[in-house]
């Protein structure tokens, strides 16, 4: 019984992580999302007469922080394609139950 206790406080505590790293990327987006409304809107209220909104300069600190965003989207819901969904969690059950294995021999 006391090796189903353990199993469930590991499974609790990758359950924990998880939700840190998905609370973590929606502040990181809410974030972005208001930092670069208020770098765009501060550069649409500078233009000068006849100066144009659309340049790269307006809008590149939405495209390198989105890129780094991306990739942090990217490490919290995406899959691992190279070990696939729930390798890990097979990797994990796999080393738990050799471990058990072992106290018996």
């Amino acid at each position: 019984m006391e090796n189903l206790t353990e199993i469930e406080k590991q499974k609790f505590e990758r359950a924990k992580k998880r939700v840190q790293a998905i609370a973590g990327f929606y502040k990181h987006l809410m974030s972005y999302i208001l930092v670069n409304l208020f770098l765009i809107s501060l550069q649409y209220f500078k233009l000068e007469p006849g100066e144009t909104f659309f340049k790269f300069s307006t809008f590149s600190v939405a495209f390198f922080w989105g890129i780094g965003l991306a990739f942090h989207a990217v490490t919290t819901f995406g899959t691992n394609v190279f070990l696939g969904s729930d390798w890990e969690e097979k990797k994990i059950n796999e080393l738990i139950n050799k471990k058990q294995s072992n106290k018996w021999e």
